[in-house]
């Protein structure tokens, strides 16, 4: 991973660099995140860039021995720690990162963009809630007394360190503080929030913010290759979340523009007719299918209020949506906006519980065809 790989975030990356080119280098740091963001890959491009034969000022090499292995992370100066739990192939003490380093790398490597959730999903995790365990301190302390192998730097990446027990985080406040000479602590987090202030109080602290549309939408395009058709309905959904906008691109088989405004005629003539037939083709759409058309259902609510508005400046439409936005916004107002959003969000809710979606979706009409006509 370089920097080169990731969109955007030029001002997090000079800061990064500029830490190890004028050697003043935090012991521990923490980039901090919501899922989606780009803590992992800067955590990871930022490794790579410690321990390049050849870094220039901008960028590791991406050609040396060191940048191949941290690659593929398996640099033996390159630690890695993330929330595990008891499956199938390992129980007690044997439950801690190093036995279930393959999984974790084929997961990352995959995509560095993934949750707590997918993680869990991926390596079998039986519903049961992962944590870096007090026996995991233990391996910290061991792994970081020994020599770096070959690296300028060690470096132990935790991934996701809310999730540690308190009687592991406890354990490594002693060399968190003060590591050996030239070791580092790279800790990338989620909700940094949940974290013990005995942590928070030892490491520098990085905020990552969510990518911009125009990051997004240069991964999809560059990157995965995403047909440039699609890709303004994912950033409108995605908002800045680019484990989100991933996920998006397997799942907007359907066009959510054309079935919103269908939709929407649907329920302001309350054919009710159509209505339960509409609702029996929401059932049948995927999970992740249902959630992002709702999503894009409460996107167009606030396109519907800045129009309203007239704060065209912010506005984030596509040119196809113009036409109907213009006359859907005729019969609306802020407080329809406001109730329908509600009902919005309340159905998305549901759904996540496993709610019928065909109930929901049909109940939901009910409330949009309510609102519009009053």
């Amino acid at each position: 991973m370089r920097f080169a790989d990731i969109p955007g975030l030029d001002e997090i990356k000079g800061n990064l660099i500029k830490c190890v080119l004028s050697n003043k280098i935090p012991h521990a740091q923490l980039l901090q995140g919501h899922e989606g963001s780009g803590n992992l890959v800067l955590s990871l491009a930022y490794a790579s860039y410690l321990n390049c034969l050849n870094r220039t000022k901008i960028d590791s090499c991406g050609e040396c021995a060191a940048c191949s292995k941290i690659d593929k992370l398996i640099h033996p100066d390159l630690h890695l720690v993330f929330p595990v739990s008891p499956n199938a192939k390992f129980t007690g003490k044997d439950v801690i990162s190093a036995n279930y380093l393959n999984e974790w790398r084929s997961f990352i490597l995959k995509n560095p963009y993934q949750n707590l959730n997918d993680w869990n999903n991926y390596y079998g995790a039986d519903n049961k809630q992962g944590n870096i365990s007090k026996e995991e301190s233990r391996q910290i302390i061991k792994n970081l007394s020994l020599m770096a192998f070959e690296g300028q730097f060690k470096v132990m990446l935790i991934w996701l360190p809310e999730w540690m027990h308190p009687s592991a985080a406890n354990s490594i406040l002693k060399i968190l503080e003060e590591p050996p000479d030239r070791t580092l602590f790279l800790m990338v987090s989620h909700q940094a929030d949940n974290l013990l202030p005995t942590i928070l109080s030892r490491v520098q602290s990085i905020h990552i913010r969510p990518f911009s549309d125009q990051e997004v939408e240069q991964y999809l395009v560059k990157q995965i290759q995403v047909d440039e058709t699609r890709v303004g309905q994912i950033i409108q959904l995605a908002q800045g979340n680019m484990r989100e906008a991933i996920k998006l691109i397997g799942s907007l088989e359907n066009d959510n523009q054309d079935m919103f405004q269908d939709w929407m005629r649907i329920c302001y003539t309350l054919d009710l007719t159509k209505m339960v037939g509409w609702s029996d083709q929401y059932q049948k759409m995927g999970k992740v299918a249902q959630k992002s058309f709702l999503q894009y259902a409460m996107n167009m609510m606030r396109e519907t209020l800045i129009a309203k508005v007239g704060a065209h400046e912010i506005a984030r439409i596509q040119e196809s949506e113009v036409e109907f936005l213009t006359k859907f916004e005729s019969v609306m107002d802020p407080n329809k906006v406001d109730k329908l959003t509600a009902a919005l969000n309340q159905a998305i809710y549901h759904l996540e519980r496993n709610a019928n979606p065909k109930i929901v979706f049909l109940d939901l009409s009910l409330v949009i065809a309510k609102t519009l006509k009053a």
